[in-house]
């Protein structure tokens, strides 16, 4: 079955095309800048990449254009568009109303409608490519994959915050965490690696972008994860805090007179390890700057390692042990000196380290000693495939 991925932002695209049948990546692409003069698609086939720099106003319009690529003579994969077997979207929130990916209907859309409170500036344009769809595919069937639904099974006294009850009755304020899509394919694809029943397996995995987060996996399910309520929750990312102390916000405000947006904006794009290092969100920046002996870089790397061990060996009480470390997502898949100081940390839990092992980017592989209590692997995440698997499994029954 051929699956068309679609993961939309604000003012962007990104989509795949995959063959579920032999988990084949057909083409992708991402097209940017949606809505503005200088908007431009990027589309990949194999090792070739096309570049269109074309004026589009909607997703509605890109998603006309990214079709037209995929089919087209000269850097299409499929003749015509109706080798598209069924579409597969990604969707930030899904509240806790959805557990697992689910089959499109009216009655879903509705509940994405009604989370827009919970991710204001994610479900609207999920919904905008939704509704392009409907338009532009009317007949080929859908389903949807969140990134909230593998977090649904973390224990009620895990999720809850200590505040006011009536906040988690009336206004839905409960950690949701996110990343689950990830967290789901690097766990599953551990336990085939290490080939074991992923419920005899105790796994924390370590989504580490720009946005991170970790995850604590028993039995295959989540039962702990670092990001909250928002996205903006958890260990320091590149532009966001993680985790702080509350009065902290209010005194910012009170002390520089702030507005809640202008608040807002200081935690989600100025805090991390940007607001620490003052160097960039880029960490191959900020180990360039630490390795000439710039204080402030080297001390937003210390953060950011002391933060995640610290997350990770909180996990051992959430599961009552770890078997498996798992890295993934550009820092963790390619941060080989950030592996090593979070694990360096971790020593006192047994985990040893391979440095040469370690020395290496985008691999899967184990990179821990075989004396090390704790194994440790990278697993390159792959969430669009998780996604087609899951969109393949929701629509087969209706095709």
């Amino acid at each position: 079955m051929k699956i068309l991925v679609l993961n939309s932002g604000s003012s962007s695209l990104k989509y795949q095309l995959i063959d579920t049948q032999t988990s084949n990546l057909l083409a992708k692409g991402n097209f940017e800048r949606i809505g503005q003069k200088n908007a431009f698609l990027t589309h990949k086939v194999g090792e070739e990449k096309h570049k269109f720099e074309l004026e589009v106003t909607d997703h509605e319009e890109a998603l006309n254009i990214i079709i037209s690529k995929l089919t087209s003579k000269s850097c299409g994969v499929i003749s015509k568009i109706d080798k598209i077997d069924a579409i597969g979207h990604r969707v930030v929130h899904g509240g806790d109303r959805f557990k697992k990916s689910t089959l499109l209907t009216d009655e879903v859309i509705k509940e994405i409608e009604e989370s827009i409170p919970l991710a204001p500036l994610h479900n609207p344009s999920a919904l905008a490519v939704i509704y392009a769809c409907k338009e532009i595919l009317p007949d080929k069937p859908a389903a949807v994959a969140f990134d909230t639904a593998f977090h649904q099974t973390i224990p009620k006294e895990r999720y809850i915050y200590p505040i006011p009850y009536r906040f988690y009755e009336n206004n839905k304020l409960r950690k949701y965490g996110f990343h689950g899509i990830s967290h789901k394919y690097v766990s599953n694809r551990v336990a085939e690696l290490k080939n074991v029943p992923i419920e005899s397996l105790k796994i924390v995995n370590c989504h580490l972008g720009q946005g991170a987060s970790i995850c604590a996996i028993k039995d295959g399910k989540s039962v702990d994860t670092s990001m909250g309520f928002t996205p903006l929750g958890g260990i320091p990312m590149g532009t966001r805090s993680g985790d702080l102390d509350p009065s902290i916000v209010t005194h910012i405000m009170k002390e520089e007179n702030l507005s809640v947006e202008e608040m807002d904006k200081i935690l989600n794009g100025k805090s991390g390890m940007l607001g620490i290092s003052e160097v960039s969100v880029d960490f191959r920046d900020i180990e360039a700057e630490a390795e000439k002996g710039d204080y402030n870089a080297n001390l937003s790397l210390d953060v950011f390692a002391y933060r995640i061990a610290q997350t990770i060996a909180s996990y051992a009480v959430s599961m009552q042990g770890i078997d498996v470390i798992t890295f993934t997502a550009g820092v963790g898949e390619k941060g080989i000196i950030e592996r090593e100081a979070i694990c360096n940390l971790l020593g006192c839990f047994g985990v040893k380290l391979d440095k040469e092992l370690n020395n290496h980017k985008n691999l899967e592989t184990k990179i821990s000693t075989p004396d090390s209590k704790i194994e440790v692997w990278t697993i390159p995440t792959n969430e669009e495939l998780l996604i087609a698997q899951d969109t393949e499994k929701e629509v087969k029954n209706i095709l």
